[in-house]
């Protein structure tokens, strides 16, 4: 049995096709960790644990499949893989509708070059594992604004996660691996304070490291942060190079 230490490639298509069992046979040879999967809701549901990667083969099957490709829109904003899209033009621009155009690592046009194909992917998983792979960072603040601002500063850096409540970011990390939480201190109903219990008190997050985010610069308030023994706290005043600093530092550290 094969023991891989990288994250894994998924290639979807709507059918086991010749050019994607060509694709898992030369990614196999490589020793690549590879997984095919029918466009079916379901089946990709149990092939993206660990995924590093989705390699979609575009076809008009897929696009009269609205469900699958509201759900891979999804998957992609959540999981923020790489994405290698195989098709035509008009496939490419219509897939791009529904994911930023940033998102897509690649796109092969077809005929597709097999031996480009599968040196793009060793490239991308070399480049994006061990020491190499991107950490993932959950923001969590009611203040959707905000959030998405911070969103738009860390994604070219980082894999960004987003929750806009306490329940959220629970569900988030029950099924996504977290390498920092930035969690908003002053929230409602259940504040940052008691989303840190909830995250601390459980075997499965209470090791992830978290930041608090605050509002609030006065001494009390920086005091009641501090006192519960984040990993540091952040004024909401700060700005994306001190951030993107900040995290540099921690990461570095770590």
């Amino acid at each position: 049995m094969v023991t891989y230490n990288t994250g894994k490639v998924v290639i979807i298509s709507v059918t086991d096709g010749f050019l994607a069992k060509s694709l898992m046979g030369k990614l196999e040879a490589e020793h690549i960790r590879a997984e095919f999967s029918r466009a079916d809701i379901r089946e990709i549901k149990s092939h993206i644990e660990e995924m590093e990667l989705v390699v979609l083969f575009m076809s008009e099957e897929l696009a009269a499949m609205p469900e699958t490709l509201v759900y891979l829109k999804d998957l992609i904003q959540d999981k923020q893989p790489g994405v290698i899209l195989i098709g035509e033009e008009d496939q490419y621009n219509a897939f791009t509708k529904l994911i930023p155009e940033e998102s897509v690592t690649q796109w092969f046009r077809r005929p597709l070059d097999i031996d480009k194909l599968s040196k793009t992917i060793r490239d991308f998983i070399s480049a994006n594992s061990g020491e190499n792979r991107r950490k993932t960072v959950l923001i969590v603040d009611d203040d959707i604004t905000y959030m998405h601002t911070v969103y738009e500063w860390l994604r070219d850096h980082y894999r960004v996660g987003m929750a806009a409540n306490g329940v959220q970011a629970i569900s988030y990390l029950a099924k996504n691996k977290a390498d920092l939480v930035l969690l908003d201190y002053e929230m409602p109903i259940v504040n940052g304070p008691q989303v840190y219990s909830m995250l601390k008190s459980e075997s499965e997050t209470g090791e992830i490291p978290v930041m608090f985010l605050t509002g609030h610069s006065d001494r009390e308030s920086v005091m009641s942060a501090v006192d519960l023994k984040p990993v540091d706290y952040l004024l909401k005043t700060i700005d994306k190079p001190t951030l993107l600093k900040k995290l540099s530092d921690f990461f570095e550290k770590g």
